[in-house]
């Protein structure tokens, strides 16, 4: 009796050691994952633009993870919209992200976009469709207030027939909260 009563105990031992090191070990994971999400800031741009038969509509929500005072790296998604007359522009994708601030007030960027292309142009009468990968790299600078920061940025990549740009400079507004 007194075996299995020294048996019994050396369980509820084991199981309570077992139990405390979950606890401590569980207490140090959520530590450092709410250390993680206080490091994480969203933001990203919405655009609108339209004229006599003309609308472009834009939105790309970010995340950018703050790794220090300089140095933040982060995804975006992208969508835009375009159609002029009768003929219109989808692109949709994302990018990777990477800002440097110097100095609190200028701040550094490299992005690469990857957009899918999707273009349908009336022509003659006749629709023309053309559907393509356009990859982006950009390199920017920019104006930092807070969380506000505009300025422009310069595709590495630009092709006069394939971007949706119609210059390798583009101004740019970003603000993450």
């Amino acid at each position: 009796m007194k075996k299995m009563a020294n048996l019994y105990s050396k369980k509820w031992f084991l199981i309570s050691l077992l139990a405390l090191f979950t606890h401590v070990s569980f207490a140090q994971y959520t530590s450092s994952t709410s250390d993680f999400w206080n490091k994480v800031h969203y933001g990203g741009g919405i655009g609108l633009g339209f004229g006599k038969d003309y609308f472009n509509g834009s939105i790309s929500p970010s995340a950018i993870y703050q790794v220090n005072d300089q140095l933040a790296t982060g995804v975006q998604l992208n969508f835009s919209y375009a159609q002029i007359g009768d003929d219109s522009l989808t692109a949709y994708g994302g990018s990777l992200i990477s800002l440097y601030n110097i100095i609190p007030a200028i701040q550094l960027s490299a992005e690469f976009e990857e957009l899918r292309i999707n273009r349908r142009l009336a022509y003659e009468g006749a629709n023309l469709q053309d559907n393509y990968w356009s990859p982006a790299i950009y390199l920017g600078i920019g104006y930092v207030n807070r969380n506000f920061t505009v300025g422009v940025k310069y595709n590495v990549l630009y092709d006069d027939y394939k971007s949706i740009y119609t210059s390798a400079f583009i101004p740019f507004v970003r603000v993450y909260f």
